[in-house]
């Protein structure tokens, strides 16, 4: 799926490559076009199709950041929560990096994040109306009418 969607996000470039220094009324190259263009549209459908498959599938091992090889992703968190407590910054980040250089370092292992975006507060809802003012902006209907206008002339 990954060399794939590399090949697709290749295909504007091949396309500008064919078209370039194309002399005025000549349009063969529009047909090379097709052969790089509709087996993109396939590899496209069936990245999707894949994509939508596999994450059906996906499960969640929740208790995989318990081992002890991950204990070092919360030294941010370590950081973060001195600083709250009114250790400045430079303080609290030399603390925690002596704590991990003395084997010392034994995080909390809870986030508490509740910034825009973060885990706490996805904003999924806002995120979806910015996709459906996005997409509304399109103006489909408008495109469809004109196709149609152009059957029945």
């Amino acid at each position: 799926m990954r060399g794939k969607c590399n090949r697709i996000q290749a295909l504007p470039n091949d396309i500008a490559m064919i078209t370039a220094n194309l002399p005025v009324g000549y349009h063969r190259e529009m047909q090379l076009i097709k052969e790089v263009l509709f087996p993109a549209i396939q590899d496209l459908k069936d990245c999707l199709f894949m994509a939508g498959f596999m994450l059906q599938k996906v499960k969640v091992n929740n208790h995989l950041i318990m081992k002890d090889k991950y204990r070092y992703l919360f030294s941010v968190e370590e950081t973060n929560r001195l600083v709250l407590q009114g250790v400045p910054f430079r303080d609290a980040y030399k603390q925690i990096g002596l704590a991990i250089e003395r084997g010392e370092f034994n995080p909390q292992r809870e986030v508490n994040h509740n910034h825009e975006g973060s885990i706490g507060q996805l904003n999924l809802e806002e995120i979806k109306a910015m996709m459906e003012k996005a997409v509304a902006g399109f103006e489909f209907g408008l495109w469809e009418e004109a196709i149609e206008r152009l059957g029945t002339n």
